[in-house]
């Protein structure tokens, strides 16, 4: 495990799951980090860097989970030593970066991108392979909340959990709608991204927050909108995706975790929040080893992450966004 930050009490618990592996060494330059996570996880090796963890342990793989301005060296040091590879999004700090990445790494090489793996976009993807919408007319999918809106006690929520959004000069693009974007690629195919407007709402951040996005699909050029905003008053303070997808034989909604069917055969599933936020990094991870045994290409190969990272640079390209001056 490369990194013991908030993201690796997600991983962790997924790796307990998968039969026949176990997670011998971890690395973090933060030592309360490192011993909070290894304690918690009975990990028995624990490094300070990533050198010195493939000096010495016995590692068959790498779980990549630095901040992304790492990845780069992080995937390149495991790849020196043959190792298989799984890195957390985004595979770079930019387009340029991730490409330069993906044409040197010749080991098998997998982006951590887990948002397709939730299980209602499990099942709407089944649902949109049955046909029960038939044919697709219009896609809008939001992601709203108010968690850059400054509270009572003059804190806003979404800096409490993430506090590095404050930092990030690439925000909500490239941090959180990019698991929309290769979401959506999942469920519809390939995209391009005809218009985009990027706005920051407040002075504690110095990226967007918010972020509207017209995009077509390439095979039919069926319209589809992302609206993602931060900082939308009445919404709550965790966001949740409200995608709806309108066909000639019925209405299809994701209302956070409750997936509807409406038409002339409805359907209703709703799921656990909670636990398909976890059963999302579950499923990732399983995947990876899963292709890893039989030699499998991976649903979401570096070479396939490119494609989510295109629209994630064109987004910035097109609107023009500069990030605050510190």
């Amino acid at each position: 495990m490369v990194g013991a930050g908030w993201v690796t009490q997600y991983h962790l618990p997924a790796w307990r799951l998968v039969p026949g592996v176990e997670v011998v060494a971890i690395c973090d330059p933060e030592p309360a980090a490192l011993s909070q996570r290894a304690d918690a996880f009975a990990i028995p090796q624990r490094f300070a860097t990533l050198h010195d963890m493939l000096d010495h342990a016995q590692l068959d793989a790498l779980d990549i989970a630095s901040p992304r301005q790492f990845h780069a060296a992080h995937v390149r040091a495991g790849a020196a030593r043959g190792l298989p590879l799984l890195c957390q999004k985004p595979l770079g700090v930019d387009l340029t970066e991730a490409e330069a990445l993906v044409d040197e790494i010749a080991v098998p090489f997998m982006v951590h991108e887990n948002w397709r793996f939730r299980p209602y976009y499990r099942e709407l993807k089944a649902w949109l392979e049955a046909g029960l919408v038939g044919e697709i007319t219009a896609i809008r999918l939001d992601f709203h909340s108010s968690g850059m809106i400054s509270g009572a006690v003059g804190q806003r929520p979404a800096l409490v959990r993430q506090p590095f959004f404050r930092h990030e000069p690439r925000l909500l693009v490239m941090e959180v709608l990019i698991h929309h974007l290769d979401t959506l690629r999942f469920l519809f195919g390939e995209l391009d991204l005809g218009s985009a407007v990027l706005a920051r709402s407040n002075a504690d951040i110095i990226g967007e927050d918010s972020a509207i996005l017209g995009l077509a699909r390439r095979s039919d050029g069926v319209p589809l909108q992302v609206s993602g905003n931060l900082a939308v008053h009445g919404a709550p303070p965790a966001p949740a995706d409200q995608l709806w997808i309108w066909g000639a034989r019925g209405t299809i909604h994701l209302d956070g975790a409750t997936l509807r069917l409406i038409g002339p055969q409805p359907r209703d599933i709703a799921f656990d929040p909670a636990s398909s936020y976890q059963a999302a990094y579950n499923g990732a991870i399983a995947h990876f080893v899963q292709c890893l045994a039989a030699g499998a290409p991976f649903e979401t190969a570096a070479t396939d992450n490119l494609e989510t990272l295109r629209l994630v640079e064109a987004a910035y390209r097109i609107s023009g966004f500069q990030p605050a001056v510190v």
